[in-house]
């Protein structure tokens, strides 16, 4: 078993054309920690997962998992 928390930050900045500095003013931490986290090298605090979830105005679980999330387009259309 893993404790590496997965997300998708990276993928949620670029859609909305954030860089990492942008994000990391808004929350008020400093801008290699996004780039810890969307590496996997660090797993935010609860605090900090539900302010970056609340930045993309998103629920906490469609930025962060346990599991690894399934590449996109990977699945059948609904």
């Amino acid at each position: 078993m893993t404790d590496q928390v997965h997300n998708r930050i990276a993928m949620l900045r670029a859609e909305r054309g954030t860089s990492r500095r942008e994000l990391a003013d808004a929350l008020g931490v400093h801008y290699q920690t996004i780039g810890y986290l969307e590496r996997g090298e660090y797993s935010p605090s609860l605090h900090l997962a539900l302010r970056i979830a609340g930045y993309f105005d998103v629920p906490v679980e469609v930025v962060f998992s346990t599991e690894p999330f399934p590449r996109l387009g990977s699945g059948r259309a609904g």
